[in-house]
């Protein structure tokens, strides 16, 4: 379906949200490095939409850091570093533009500097809904485990239950970003050591969560991290022997 197709099955917000992802993906993918951000008009007639979807859209991705209006230059592209790379859009418009293992390895950093921290949170504070919540996730990956559910969904849904019982807000309004990433790390790792996520790992998470065991529940996530930058490096290492 072309994007013009989606926008004659869309309708209102739907419409505006449907022009706000091609043009980020047109952004994030460099098809106005050589050439001008077109004009309200321009992107009007292109997509066969009104000036106020186009205007509305527009300043959605200016929010997000991606364009901006410049006084007698008109809307311009902005430089990467002015992205807003905490926003969910615009990190998967990012991971689905080209894989990346050098986006992926600082992603997995960033979840490395995150993740053991808010475990160690959320096994002080004991909280029985996320304690419950957590524990329902993890029997959501025994049982995809043996074929009786989506297993990436259920390893997502696990990390996302993790940050939510640290009770800490800054931890989980970072949950939509974890949650979107986590479709391309988790698939990537996946793929390369061919299996999916250890139960063993995740269960030392839950117990130490448990128990009370901030300490334990700290090492136990910072394990499974570990894990993955291993096998980002070897990716790497991979990737740079093979040109070599």
């Amino acid at each position: 379906m072309t994007d013009i197709d989606k926008f004659s099955a869309a309708s209102g917000r739907n419409l505006t949200s449907a022009m706000l992802d091609a043009l980020g993906r047109a952004v994030v993918t460099g098809v106005y490095t050589d050439r001008p951000f077109p004009t309200e008009a321009e992107l009007a007639q292109q997509y066969n939409v009104s000036r106020s979807v186009t205007r509305e859209a527009v300043k959605m991705l200016t929010a997000k850091g991606l364009v901006s209006a410049r006084p007698r230059k008109g809307t311009i592209v902005e430089p990467v570093k002015s992205w807003s790379l905490f926003d969910p859009d615009v990190l998967r418009w990012l991971l689905e533009r080209k894989f990346s293992l050098q986006l992926l390895r600082q992603f997995t950093e960033l979840r490395l500097g995150l993740e053991p921290f808010a475990a160690g949170i959320a096994a002080r504070e004991r909280d029985m809904k996320g304690l419950l919540e957590v524990e329902r996730c993890f029997q959501q990956m025994e049982a995809a485990d043996q074929g009786g559910g989506d297993a990436l969904a259920a390893d997502i849904a696990f990390h996302i239950a993790v940050l939510r019982a640290s009770n800490n807000q800054f931890y989980i309004q970072l949950s939509d970003l974890v949650a979107t990433a986590l479709k391309i790390s988790i698939q990537f790792t996946n793929r390369f050591k061919g299996r999916t996520a250890s139960l063993p790992a995740h269960q030392a998470v839950l117990k130490a969560i448990q128990v009370g065991d901030a300490d334990g529940a700290q090492r136990a996530m910072h394990a499974i991290l570990s894990d993955v930058m291993d096998l980002i490096r070897a990716a790497e290492h991979q990737t740079l022997t093979a040109k070599a």
